[in-house]
Protein backbone atom coordinates (compact mmCIF):
# COMPACT_ATOMS: atom_id res chain seq x y z
CA UNK A 1 0.00 0.00 0.00
CA UNK A 2 1.33 3.46 -0.90
CA UNK A 3 1.90 5.50 2.27
CA UNK A 4 2.67 8.82 0.62
CA UNK A 5 5.28 10.63 -1.40
CA UNK A 6 8.85 9.64 -0.53
CA UNK A 7 10.88 12.18 -2.52
CA UNK A 8 11.35 13.95 -5.83
CA UNK A 9 14.61 13.91 -7.78
CA UNK A 10 15.70 16.49 -10.34
CA UNK A 11 18.69 15.98 -12.62
CA UNK A 12 20.55 19.28 -13.04
CA UNK A 13 23.76 20.52 -14.65
CA UNK A 14 24.67 22.86 -11.80
CA UNK A 15 23.98 21.71 -8.24
CA UNK A 16 24.85 25.13 -6.81
CA UNK A 17 22.43 26.99 -9.11
CA UNK A 18 19.58 24.59 -8.32
CA UNK A 19 20.43 24.89 -4.62
CA UNK A 20 20.06 28.66 -4.96
CA UNK A 21 16.64 28.26 -6.59
CA UNK A 22 15.41 25.76 -4.01
CA UNK A 23 16.65 27.82 -1.07
CA UNK A 24 15.72 31.31 -2.27
CA UNK A 25 12.38 30.61 -3.94
CA UNK A 26 11.02 27.56 -2.14
CA UNK A 27 12.65 28.18 1.25
CA UNK A 28 14.34 24.76 1.12
CA UNK A 29 16.82 23.70 3.75
CA UNK A 30 19.84 21.67 2.59
CA UNK A 31 20.22 18.55 4.72
CA UNK A 32 22.88 16.62 2.80
CA UNK A 33 25.56 17.10 0.16
CA UNK A 34 27.63 14.24 -1.22
CA UNK A 35 30.46 16.67 -2.05
CA UNK A 36 33.34 14.49 -3.29
CA UNK A 37 31.72 11.19 -2.29
CA UNK A 38 29.33 9.36 -4.57
CA UNK A 39 26.82 6.90 -3.17
CA UNK A 40 24.32 7.11 -6.01
CA UNK A 41 24.52 7.74 -9.78
CA UNK A 42 26.28 11.10 -9.40
CA UNK A 43 26.96 13.95 -6.99
CA UNK A 44 23.79 14.88 -5.16
CA UNK A 45 22.18 17.09 -2.54
CA UNK A 46 19.07 16.59 -0.42
CA UNK A 47 16.71 19.34 0.71
CA UNK A 48 13.56 19.69 2.75
CA UNK A 49 10.78 22.00 1.59
CA UNK A 50 8.43 21.83 4.53
CA UNK A 51 8.46 18.07 5.04
CA UNK A 52 8.96 17.24 1.34
CA UNK A 53 12.30 15.60 0.51
CA UNK A 54 13.81 16.89 -2.73
CA UNK A 55 16.95 15.35 -4.20
CA UNK A 56 19.04 16.97 -6.91
CA UNK A 57 21.64 15.02 -8.85
CA UNK A 58 24.25 16.26 -11.27
CA UNK A 59 23.68 15.21 -14.86
CA UNK A 60 22.31 16.14 -18.26
CA UNK A 61 19.26 18.41 -18.31
CA UNK A 62 15.90 17.64 -19.87
CA UNK A 63 16.10 18.10 -23.67
CA UNK A 64 13.13 20.47 -23.84
CA UNK A 65 10.48 22.26 -21.85
CA UNK A 66 6.96 20.98 -21.40
CA UNK A 67 3.96 21.51 -19.15
CA UNK A 68 5.11 18.65 -16.88
CA UNK A 69 5.66 20.28 -13.52
CA UNK A 70 5.62 20.08 -9.77
CA UNK A 71 3.36 22.50 -7.88
CA UNK A 72 3.88 23.84 -4.39
CA UNK A 73 1.05 25.35 -2.32
CA UNK A 74 1.46 29.00 -1.29
CA UNK A 75 -0.79 31.51 0.43
CA UNK A 76 -2.54 34.03 -1.79
CA UNK A 77 -1.21 36.73 0.59
CA UNK A 78 2.36 35.70 -0.34
CA UNK A 79 1.77 35.58 -4.11
CA UNK A 80 3.51 38.88 -4.96
CA UNK A 81 6.53 38.15 -2.76
CA UNK A 82 7.04 34.85 -4.60
CA UNK A 83 6.89 36.63 -7.95
CA UNK A 84 9.66 38.92 -6.66
CA UNK A 85 11.77 35.93 -5.53
CA UNK A 86 11.50 34.27 -8.93
CA UNK A 87 12.30 37.51 -10.75
CA UNK A 88 15.26 38.24 -8.44
CA UNK A 89 16.93 35.01 -9.61
CA UNK A 90 16.30 35.86 -13.26
CA UNK A 91 14.22 32.74 -13.82
CA UNK A 92 11.98 32.59 -16.86
CA UNK A 93 8.30 32.76 -15.93
CA UNK A 94 5.63 31.23 -18.11
CA UNK A 95 2.31 33.04 -18.46
CA UNK A 96 -0.36 31.36 -16.35
CA UNK A 97 -2.97 29.29 -18.15
CA UNK A 98 -6.55 30.49 -18.44
CA UNK A 99 -8.48 29.81 -15.26
CA UNK A 100 -12.00 30.05 -13.99
CA UNK A 101 -12.61 32.38 -11.05
CA UNK A 102 -12.02 30.69 -7.71
CA UNK A 103 -9.51 27.97 -8.60
CA UNK A 104 -6.47 29.88 -7.33
CA UNK A 105 -3.57 31.72 -8.92
CA UNK A 106 -0.29 30.30 -10.16
CA UNK A 107 3.27 31.36 -10.81
CA UNK A 108 4.98 29.09 -13.34
CA UNK A 109 8.75 29.24 -13.79
CA UNK A 110 11.54 27.20 -15.35
CA UNK A 111 15.00 26.44 -14.08
CA UNK A 112 17.94 26.29 -16.50
CA UNK A 113 17.47 22.52 -16.87
CA UNK A 114 13.94 22.80 -18.34
CA UNK A 115 12.10 21.77 -15.16
CA UNK A 116 8.90 23.71 -14.63
CA UNK A 117 7.70 24.63 -11.16
CA UNK A 118 4.37 26.06 -10.12
CA UNK A 119 3.53 28.03 -6.99
CA UNK A 120 -0.24 27.71 -6.57
CA UNK A 121 -2.65 29.38 -4.16
CA UNK A 122 -5.56 26.97 -4.51
CA UNK A 123 -6.40 23.51 -3.24
CA UNK A 124 -7.85 20.42 -4.88
CA UNK A 125 -11.10 20.83 -2.93
CA UNK A 126 -11.48 24.43 -4.11
CA UNK A 127 -10.80 23.49 -7.71
CA UNK A 128 -13.26 20.58 -7.69
CA UNK A 129 -15.92 22.74 -6.04
CA UNK A 130 -15.41 25.46 -8.63
CA UNK A 131 -15.48 23.02 -11.54
CA UNK A 132 -18.69 21.47 -10.22
CA UNK A 133 -20.48 24.82 -9.78
CA UNK A 134 -18.97 26.28 -12.94
CA UNK A 135 -20.33 23.66 -15.33
CA UNK A 136 -22.43 24.88 -18.19
CA UNK A 137 -25.43 22.67 -18.84
CA UNK A 138 -27.13 22.52 -22.15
Amino acid sequence: MIEGLSHMTFIVRDLDRMSEILENVLGAREIYSSDGEQFSLSREKFFLVGDIWIAIMQGEPLPSRSYNHIAFKISDDDFDSYVEKVEALGLEMRAPRSRVEGEGRSIYFYDEDNHMFELHTGTLAERLARYTTGRVTG
